[in-house]
């Protein structure tokens, strides 16, 4: 007879589901006593795990025992108020409820029927949103587009473009695919990598790509778009899509939409905007300038998973006429078909994504939004700001960095300086690996016009003025010991170069006192004596017995002598 499956009954949930919220708890009170990098070597964690399952369940002690054993000391501490990396990767308490209670639910939202709640409460969390950041009312689910929950901004990304060629093409790549020699897909040196990544999966390979020049301040230039835009109209090609970013990813530039949107109209090209760190500060009124001009785009993504303590997955995608992303999404096979799909009355989800099923993460949003408000959101994003530009400040006041400008949101970019003869970007990097490696702050970097930068983002829940203070007295700090150290090694250099010239001097010195004595020496003294009967040393002037005379007997050398003259 077969042994039934050992579930956990629900009275074991709520016992072990309180020792998990208990350590969840546990290890955000002691997260700032972490390193926030972790320390572990490559295969260390692997090592730490047995090599075969196990056969038998294991008392759950064991696996929160192992958590700690094994999980904690190979991770990067994103939640750390030390972590000045990347960009946020918040989360909170409402947002890990949110995404228990997603959990426990174990719905599949693929379609409207599958859950209607999934759908219904996806679909007005995205409205709320909309009117929170300012987005067109076409964004709205009661108009012609509308919003989903993504996987990520790189996935929305993708499924930009896909609607983005539907509509190009009258809808001629659901039938007949892509062509690949005639579409162009126009970005900036600075737009994010996933776009790019977008257009291979999508068939149009990276030689449909066309990267527009920026400006000084590193945002694209509508000039130089739209004279790209104008040649390759000229030469047959059809402009499909342009990415425009609002707070591109090395220094949160912030492309014109304004002067963009136009441009794309003219050319019935597709404007997708990727907000994908920067766009959730539009909550905030007086930060909202930042994106005018969206009112041209065609689509729109942020990650709410970024800065919107909201846990990953996350990402807010928004479309101006859903038509064109469903025509390019949508499939129905026989075994999907239901009353409410085929009437036409509901939305489908799984027609707005490229997988299939789709989990409920409207939740957690939901969670969050109830919790803050939208005041405590945008208390979270000035704070974050404010502590950001004070920042900013020191560096701007102290000799010892450059501050990339402009800054107008969480991220700083900073450039130390160093002292001549150094190389910069080796110093910089080896200033970041010292930070690091402290354990207290983690930071990343970029390459900004060929230099390499340090980048500081602010945006962490637990991160509070007493860590940036700290950030900055260890950016000081290191710096002036590397500062110190490579002048010391300058001088240490500069003491052997000296010994090195005086040596060569001596030598000369030497070399030209012999060779002025040779000079001065009679001709008379300059020749041996023919018959001198033993070589001179000429190194302390004794008589030294040649090799043919070292064997020789003394009757031998007799005979020698009374030898007849040749």
């Amino acid at each position: 007879m077969t042994e039934p499956a050992p579930h956990m009954t629900p009275e074991q949930f709520r016992q072990h589901g309180h020792e998990v919220v208990d350590w969840i708890a546990d290890y955000w009170t002691r997260i700032g006593s972490l390193p926030v990098r972790s320390t572990v070597a490559p295969g260390d964690v692997r090592a730490a795990l047995p090599t075969a399952p196990p056969e038998q369940g294991e008392p759950f002690a064991d696996v929160l025992g192992d958590l700690d054993r094994v999980v904690v000391p190979g991770l990067t501490h994103w939640q750390h108020p030390g972590f000045f990396g990347y960009f946020p990767a918040n989360t909170s308490g409402p947002s890990v409820l949110g995404d228990l209670v997603s959990a426990g639910l174990g719905v599949q939202g693929m379609s409207w029927v599958t859950s209607p709640a999934a759908t219904e409460l996806e679909q007005h969390v995205l409205d709320w949103f909309a009117d929170l950041l300012g987005l067109p009312a076409s964004f709205r689910s009661t108009s012609t587009g509308g919003g989903v929950v993504q996987d990520s901004s790189s996935g929305g990304n993708l499924v930009a473009l896909l609607a983005a060629l539907h509509r190009s093409s009258g809808g001629g790549t659901v039938r007949r695919g892509v062509e690949p020699d005639r579409a162009t897909v126009y970005v900036s040196a600075e737009t994010h990598s996933s776009m790019e990544k977008a257009v291979r999966i999508a068939g149009l390979g990276s030689d449909a790509v066309r990267i527009v020049e920026v400006d000084g301040d590193l945002a694209m230039n509508p000039g130089a778009l739209a004279a790209r835009m104008e040649r390759d109209v000229a030469r047959g090609y059809t402009p499909v899509l342009v990415c425009a970013t609002v707070g591109t990813t090395s220094t949160t530039a912030v492309d014109p939409l304004a002067a963009i949107g136009p441009i794309c109209q003219k050319h019935g090209a597709w404007l997708h905007v990727d907000a994908a760190y920067a766009g959730v500060s539009a909550v905030v009124p007086e930060l909202r300038g930042l994106q005018d001009g969206v009112e041209w785009a065609d689509s729109y993504t942020t990650d709410a998973h970024k800065w919107l303590l909201t846990g990953f997955d996350a990402t807010l995608f928004w479309v101006a006429d859903r038509a064109a992303l469903t025509g390019a999404l949508a499939i129905l096979p026989e075994y999907l078909r239901n009353a409410a799909t085929d009437a036409g009355a509901v939305v489908d989800y799984r027609d707005w994504q490229v997988p299939l099923g789709r989990r409920f993460r409207a939740l957690k949003l939901w969670f969050v939004l109830r919790w803050y408000g939208a005041e405590g959101l945008r208390a979270h994003i000035r704070g974050s700001v404010a502590l950001a530009q004070e920042l900013a400040g020191w560096a701007e006041a102290d000799d010892r960095f450059d501050v990339l400008t402009p800054h107008p949101l969480s991220l700083v970019c900073l450039t130390p300086r160093w002292p001549a003869g150094v190389d910069a970007d080796v110093a910089t990097m080896t200033l970041l690996e010292r930070l690091n490696d402290g354990g207290e702050v983690f930071l990343t970097h970029s390459t900004v016009r060929g230099s390499v930068v340090l980048r500081v983002a602010v945006g962490a829940p637990t991160t509070t003025r007493a860590h940036v203070e700290r950030l900055w007295a260890l950016l000081r700090e290191n710096h002036d010991w590397l500062a110190a150290d490579f002048a010391e090694q300058a001088a240490e250099r500069a003491r052997e170069a000296a010994a090195r010239a005086e040596e060569q001097s001596r030598i000369a010195a030497e070399r030209a006192a012999a060779e002025a004595a040779a000079a001065q020496q009679p001709a008379s003294d300059a020749e041996p004596a023919a018959e001198a009967p033993a070589t001179v040393s000429a190194e302390i002037g004794v008589p030294v017995e040649a090799p043919a005379t070292q064997d020789e007997t003394a009757a031998q050398a007799a005979a020698q002598e009374q030898l007849p003259p040749a």
